[in-house]
């Protein structure tokens, strides 16, 4: 009985110390809010597909294929000579990508390799179509606020000269078979089954899976329900290529690696230093162009869309405590972000549409408060509906569920160093280029906010917001 007591005893006081450290656990937080900065970003040169670039892989373009002074040197190597960190501090790497190379399916993983971090620091790849990027700085920085690393790389790499292609689907069956079959007559029985059509390969294309509806489709669709046009498309991607001109011009476009160091693409003998796809036209020029999705009578043409673009981009994030630490000056704070998504059917592209309010909300600011806006530009028509969309009562009470509508930003702080239809759009690289774009504008602007916004496959759309962080420097 004296022995059932004790046991009693031990049990009993056991259950309460576990109820009393559960409690303690459970009341106490060890992970406080942070602040979550961004110390920069750089970028490859954003390039036409199948130009300078189209040789090499994403792989080489994400870790090693420009060169400096003979020393490989990779986006991610180019962040760090550019900001001075060590490499040892970094305890994740995150990329995004959507055309996916087979043989380097987890591209974050085989560029952080090769650019010589550690092999035990962890790397993995996202894709969220044309936000991918922005994916993996929101994915570090959730990250980051549970606690668990302080210092990440954030990046995107696309590659669109030699996307993948693959044999069409009754061709891999038989390929699948004959890697099975076990004798020369079942070989030969399924060699002799091939037809021509099995030759005709699968192309990847720009269109919606659920709706079959290419992109560009899509965009003058939503032009001819806003009442864009063609004149107002033109007169927008003509703004966008001057200002872009003027801001590579001027030596604004400092988050070009090259912008710094100089390199050569291998095989090629001359230095590859600023994006060749800025063009400034005339208004007389650009109305001879014919409607590339809707003919003839679409607005949607080559020059007021954004083309396919080859390029990388990479971010340092970390906590401020860290940067202080490390004696690094950020360039802003990565205050809030939200994700949206619609009918990707006939709302697209209004990503921006849903995004910019629900963010500023939660951020607790208006659209005067914003010194910066950098939206993706798609297609001159997306950017000129979303202005539209966001000027609407009728748009704010039937689909943002709002009694009024949301405004328009000041225009001239909205992508004025020009955006994707000049500067390019490698899909999964451009929201890294939107994010140092709006922490260096915020500098050299002496703005305090600054959003980002962008739509993207599938009917999503992201809205981030920046704040200029104290004594920064571009």
């Amino acid at each position: 009985m004296r022995i059932r007591s004790e046991v009693l005893v031990f049990v009993l006081g056991s259950a309460i110390n576990n109820l009393r450290s559960n409690k303690f656990y459970a009341t106490k937080s060890n992970h406080a809010a942070k602040n979550i900065v961004y110390i920069d970003g750089v970028r490859t040169p954003f390039l036409q597909s199948g130009t300078s670039y189209k040789n090499l892989m994403a792989y080489d373009l994400a870790r090693q294929s420009l060169v400096f002074n003979h020393v490989s040197c990779s986006i991610i190597r180019a962040l760090q000579n550019k900001i001075k960190f060590p490499k040892e501090i970094i305890e994740y790497i995150i990329y995004g990508t959507v055309m996916q190379e087979v043989r380097t399916s987890n591209i974050a993983r085989e560029a952080a390799l090769a650019a010589g971090y550690s092999d035990r620091t962890p790397a993995h790849t996202v894709t969220m179509a044309c936000i991918s990027s922005n994916q993996a700085l929101t994915t570090g920085m959730g990250l980051i606020a549970c606690g668990v690393y302080e210092a990440i790389i954030a990046g995107g790499v696309e590659f669109m000269s030699d996307i993948p292609i693959r044999h069409n689907r009754r061709m891999r069956s038989l390929m699948l078979q004959a890697n099975k079959a076990k004798t020369v007559g079942q070989k030969l029985q399924l060699l002799a089954s091939i037809r021509p059509s099995h030759f005709v390969p699968d192309l990847p294309a720009v269109a919606e899976f659920s709706s079959n509806e290419t992109m560009g489709h899509s965009g003058d669709r939503l032009a001819a329900a806003f009442g864009i046009s063609r004149e107002e498309q033109d007169e927008y991607a003509l703004r966008s290529h001057t200002l872009a001109a003027k801001a590579q011009q001027q030596g604004y476009l400092t988050d070009i690696m090259c912008s710094y160091v100089s390199f050569l693409v291998p095989n090629e003998s001359r230095v590859v230093d600023k994006d060749n796809g800025i063009r400034v036209s005339t208004s007389e020029q650009l109305a001879k162009l014919k409607p590339a999705f809707v003919k003839p009578y679409g607005g949607v043409t080559a020059a007021n869309s954004s083309f396919l673009t080859d390029g990388a981009s990479a971010a340092l994030i970390m906590t401020e405590e860290k940067a202080l630490q490390l004696g690094l000056t950020p360039k802003a704070y990565l205050r809030n972000f939200i994700y949206v998504s619609q009918d990707p059917v006939d709302q697209l592209l209004l990503g921006p549409t849903y995004a910019i309010p629900q963010v500023l909300q939660k951020a607790k600011l208006n659209i005067k408060d914003i010194g910066v806006w950098e939206i993706h530009e798609a297609f001159a028509g997306q950017i000129l509906a979303n202005l539209k969309a966001l000027d609407s009562d009728w748009f704010a009470q039937n689909y943002l569920g709002r009694s009024s509508k949301v405004g328009i930003p000041d225009l001239n702080k909205w992508n004025a160093w020009g955006g994707s239809l000049s500067i390019g759009h490698p899909f999964a690289a451009t929201g890294v280029r939107l994010a140092t774009h709006t922490a260096n504008r915020l500098i050299k602007e002496d703005q305090q906010f600054g959003l980002i916004a962008a739509c993207a496959a599938g009917g999503q759309g992201v809205g981030m917001i920046m704040e200029r962080y104290p004594g920064a420097k571009i």
